[in-house]
C-alpha cells in the first residue's frame, strides 16, 4: 500500500491551483497550473489500499487505483504508467474530463475528503509522455482480418487501438477533418488542449491503425460498402441528436444548439478560420442546461467577451453534502463549481422557459421564464413568478437523445431499443451479424470513462467473433453494466 499513515498525516485534499480568472479568460489554455511532485505524492499516499477497494467498482474501467497510487507515492513512475495503461487506453482524457465516480466511491470519502485519484491519474500519464515512455504497442502478428470503426470519439478510438494490437487491420472513419470526435471539436481547449489528442493519435498510427477523415459514412460511403469491404464493423458514432426546446420563438436567429456553437469556437481557438461564426462578443448570453456541455458554453462565452452570461436549470439547486438518496459509494448529486462557473455569470435553478422573445428583425432579444416545483405530474409552474431576461444569444445544452438514425444506421438495418439507441446483445453485437456497437450510440449519453470501457469491451467481442475463439483482450464491462449511481 501507499503510506500506511498517509490519510492520518495528510487529512487535507490538495488539488492543483487554477490560473487566475482575469488571466485565463484571455486565452484558451488549460485552466490548471502544474502540481508539484511532492504535493502529488503526498496526496497519493493518502490511499489506504482498502481490503475492498470500492474505487474499482466506481470506475467502469476497473482501474487498478490503489496499485498506481502506491507506485506514484513511491516515485516509481514507469511502473505506475504500466499499471494505468493495463486498464485504460487514454488516461490523459479521463484524467481531464471524467467526473471521477471512483472518487465518490473512495472508502476514505466516508468520513474524509476522498483521495485525489483523478489528479494522480493525469499526472502519471503526463509525466510518461514528457519522459518519452509512451511507446507504440505493435501487434505480434497480423490476423488477416479487417475491421471498420465508424466514429473516432473515445469509444471508437479505444476499440480501434485494442483491435489493432490484437493483429487486425483497422480503419477508423471520421466525418470531421481530424480524428477525435467530440474530443477534438466539442471539448474546449481550456478543458483539454488538443495536443493530448494529437499525440495519442500519433501513437495509434505508429501501431498500424488507419484513419480516414472527411468521410461521412452513410453519405460518402454506405453501410453496404462497409460490410462488403470489412470483416466486421464497429459503430461508435455517439449520441448526437440534441434535445430540443419546443417553445415559441425557437426559430429566432441567435438560438443555437450547443453543438452548433462550440465546434466553430473551438476551431477558431485552434487558429482555423470559420465563415459565419456566431460569437458571444458583447452579448447577453443565456445557456439552457446545467451540465458539462452548458459549462463549456459558459467558459467559451466568457473568452469571447460576452457582456453577461446566465445559466438556466430546471432542476432545483443541489446541496453541498450527500443526500439520503445518494449514499456512499454512489455518485452524489452535489452543487459543483466548474472552472467556467468560477469565471462569472449567474446560475439560476428551478426555472423553465415559456417563450423566446424576438425583435423586429427576427433576432432573439430575451427569454420569458417562470419558476417551477416538482409535482405529481412533473414540473409545475409557480404562479406569479414570470419574468423576462435579456438575451441576444441563447444556447441549448439540454443533453442528447440518441444516435443519428438517418444514413448509416438505416442502411445497416440495425434495430433500436426503447430509448432509440442501437440495440445490442451481451456481446455488443447488433441484430446484424458482424456489426457491433459501442459507446453512447448503444448506451445513450454517458461519461467518457464508460465510452472507453465499452470500446475496450466491444473490441474483446469483435476479436473473439473474428477468430472463432476466446479473445486475449480484456473485457471490463458488459452492455448491461451500470455505474454506482441512481
Amino acid at each position: 500500500m501507499a503510506d500506511p499513515q498517509g490519510f492520518l498525516k495528510t487529512r487535507e485534499r490538495e488539488l492543483p491551483r487554477r490560473r487566475p480568472v482575469p488571466v485565463r479568460i484571455r486565452d484558451w489554455k488549460e485552466v490548471y497550473e502544474e502540481q508539484s511532485s511532492t504535493e502529488l505524492q503526498r496526496q497519493a499516499g493518502r490511499c489506504m489500499d482498502c481490503g475492498i477497494p470500492f474505487c474499482h467498482s466506481g470506475c467502469p474501467l476497473g482501474n487498478l487505483i490503489p496499485e498506481w497510487n502506491d507506485l506514484a507515492w513511491r516515485g516509481e513512475w514507469r511502473q505506475a504508467i504500466d499499471r494505468l495503461h493495463a486498464t485504460n487506453n487514454f488516461p490523459e482524457f479521463t484524467g481531464r474530463l471524467c467526473p471521477a465516480p471512483c472518487e465518490s466511491a473512495c472508502v476514505l470519502g466516508i468520513n474524509q475528503p476522498a483521495v485525489t485519484i483523478k489528479q494522480v491519474e493525469v499526472s502519471i500519464i503526463d509525466r510518461a509522455f514528457a519522459n518519452g515512455v509512451v511507446d507504440p504497442v505493435a501487434p505480434e502478428r497480423l490476423s488477416g482480418k479487417t475491421v471498420a470503426v465508424v466514429g473516432s470519439g473515445p469509444a471508437g478510438l479505444a476499440a480501434a487501438q485494442q483491435l489493432t494490437r490484437a493483429g487486425h487491420t483497422v480503419a477508423v472513419y471520421e466525418r470531421a477533418d481530424s480524428p477525435g470526435g467530440l474530443l477534438r471539436y466539442g471539448i474546449p481547449e481550456f478543458k483539454m488542449e488538443k495536443q493530448h489528442v494529437d499525440r495519442r493519435i500519433a501513437q495509434m498510427k505508429s501501431e498500424g491503425t488507419r484513419f480516414r477523415t472527411g468521410v461521412e459514412v452513410g453519405v460518402d460511403l454506405t453501410g453496404a460498402d462497409l460490410r462488403k469491404r470489412f470483416d466486421a464493423v464497429v459503430v461508435a458514432i455517439g449520441a448526437t441528436v440534441p434535445r430540443e426546446l419546443p417553445v415559441p420563438g425557437r426559430e429566432l436567429d441567435g438560438v443555437l444548439q450547443a453543438m452548433d456553437y462550440l465546434p466553430p469556437a473551438n476551431r477558431v481557438a485552434l487558429g482555423q478560420s470559420v465563415e459565419g461564426q456566431v460569437t458571444a462578443a458583447g452579448k447577453d448570453v443565456v445557456v439552457i442546461g446545467g451540465g458539462d456541455t452548458g459549462a463549456d458554453c459558459i467558459g467559451t462565452a466568457h473568452r469571447q467577451g460576452a457582456r453577461s452570461v446566465t445559466s438556466l436549470e430546471i432542476m432545483p439547486q443541489p446541496g453541498t453534502a450527500r443526500a439520503a438518496a445518494h449514499p456512499w459509494p454512489t455518485y452524489p448529486m452535489l452543487f459543483r463549481v466548474a472552472s467556467a462557473h468560477e469565471e462569472g455569470g449567474d446560475r439560476v435553478y428551478a426555472v423553465s422557459t415559456s417563450e423566446i422573445v424576438g425583435d423586429e428583425q427576427g433576432r432573439v432579444a430575451g427569454l420569458r421564464l417562470h419558476e417551477v416545483v416538482m409535482g405529481e405530474q412533473g414540473f409545475e409552474k409557480v404562479e406569479g413568478t414570470e419574468r423576462e431576461i435579456p438575451a441576444q444569444l441563447v444556447l441549448l445544452a439540454m443533453g442528447f437523445l440518441g444516435p443519428q438514425a438517418e444514413g448509416l444506421l438505416d442502411q445497416l438495418g440495425v434495430e433500436k431499443d426503447a430509448r432509440t439507441n442501437v440495440a445490442r446483445d451481451g456481446h455488443f453485437m447488433t441484430n446484424v451479424p458482424g456489426v457491433f456497437v459501442a459507446g453512447d450510440a448503444g448506451r445513450g449519453q454517458s461519461l467518457i470513462v464508460w465510452a472507453i470501457a465499452e470500446g475496450r469491451s466491444a473490441a474483446h467481442e469483435v476479436d473473439a467473433w473474428l477468430m472463432g475463439k476466446p479473445s486475449r483482450l480484456p473485457r471490463p464491462v458488459s452492455p448491461t453494466d451500470r455505474p454506482l449511481a441512481v
